[in-house]
């Protein structure tokens, strides 16, 4: 039997954290956390050769554990860790993913100043419902993350109707909190005309946090993403879409331009409160200007159980098919070089728990 004391030792230390929060607690003050876990068969080929990571284990893809505290109705602040361990790699990684002060003057408007969710990742995680079986498509393909560094403005008006966000960041991401001579941009338009259908746009202009001072490789261009979105969720029904087109996002250091583009198309549906179904595609052009031929295919299909409130475990299958030579962009992040074809399965059961 495998035995992962590194697990022990974090998990240990989350429940001391756990209950020590528990203990200073008040009603201004609530503790929460979401961990994903996975029970999978891995197989992953690139151009025909086995990855080393290939085989059966336990993964705890992401714990997250937040401590809120309200000052009053207008003031709150946010810590959340994010925790990380990977069975195949030995990996152990800790970061601090939301630290936070927040003022909200009403609905209409919400400031945050430091790390927080960015506008369009968790947007679209929040629509799609599955982000512990798998990331969200500009996520998974790494044309955007989910939180960052900076200034974070956004509200709702016309009782919810219309949503909007915008964010004045880094542009690294939250695991590297590093400055630059420039800020990125990231905003959101959302609209929900009836109930649980929503259409929303979005976009991205920056230099990635790549434009520091001194830099022995200096940036040559601006990375720009711009993003579409259409979704109904309602009475246990999601159906959703999603595109984005992107300029530049791996070239901003590099002489040469480049382009992409993608969509996702996702379906679930809970026919009981116990038992649900869901499936997922993908189909991205991540060089098309460097490597026209180029293309990721990737789906999802799977069987969902709820035994009760904040648990989901679900059985699933992944398929993702690289075609064209470059490089595989797979769950587990950026596996392999120039290939010609690159080919990813994996089977077993993923589960989310969250407090």
């Amino acid at each position: 039997m495998r035995k992962f004391p590194q697990v022990r030792t974090i998990v240990g230390a989350v429940l001391a954290a756990l209950a020590g929060c528990a203990a200073l607690a008040d009603e201004s003050t609530t503790v929460s956390g979401k961990g994903f876990i996975d029970l999978t068969n891995y197989d992953l080929r690139n151009d025909g050769v086995d990855s080393a990571t290939n085989g059966f284990g336990l993964d705890v893809k992401r714990f997250y554990l937040g401590v809120t505290h309200n000052f009053d109705d207008t003031w709150s602040a946010n810590i959340t860790t994010d925790f990380n361990y990977v069975g195949n790699d030995n990996e152990t990684q800790l970061f601090v993913k939301k630290a936070y002060l927040q003022a909200k003057l009403s609905d209409a408007f919400v400031a945050r100043a430091g790390s927080a969710d960015l506008p369009w990742v968790p947007f679209v995680e929040d629509l799609y419902g599955y982000r512990f079986v798998e990331n969200v498509m500009v996520d998974r393909l790494k044309f955007g993350t989910s939180a960052d560094w900076g200034v974070h403005v956004g509200g709702k008006v016309a009782e919810g109707r219309f949503s909007y966000a915008a964010s004045v960041i880094n542009g690294a991401g939250y695991k590297n909190p590093t400055r630059s001579n420039s800020v990125d941009f990231e905003g959101r338009l959302a609209f929900q005309p009836v109930k649980g259908f929503t259409i929303a746009v979005g976009g991205y202009s920056g230099k990635l946090g790549k434009d520091i001072e001194g830099s022995p490789t200096p940036t040559q261009h601006t990375a720009e993403r711009e993003d579409a979105l259409v979704a109904y969720v309602n009475n246990g029904l999601r159906l959703g879409g999603e595109y984005f087109q992107a300029t530049d996002w791996n070239q901003v250091i590099a002489p040469v331009k480049d382009k992409a583009d993608g969509f996702s198309v996702w379906g679930s549906y809970d026919f009981t409160a116990k038992w649900g179904v869901f499936a997922r595609y993908d189909d991205a052009k991540p060089g098309k200007d460097l490597l026209p031929d180029l293309e990721d295919k990737y789906f999802n299909v799977g069987v969902v159980a709820h035994p009760r409130k904040n648990i989901d475990v679900a059985f699933v299958y992944k398929n993702e098919k690289v075609d064209g030579g470059g490089t595989v962009a797979t769950s587990n992040g950026t596996i392999g070089g120039v290939l010609d074809e690159g080919k990813y399965d994996e089977v077993g059961v993923w589960a989310q728990v969250a407090f």
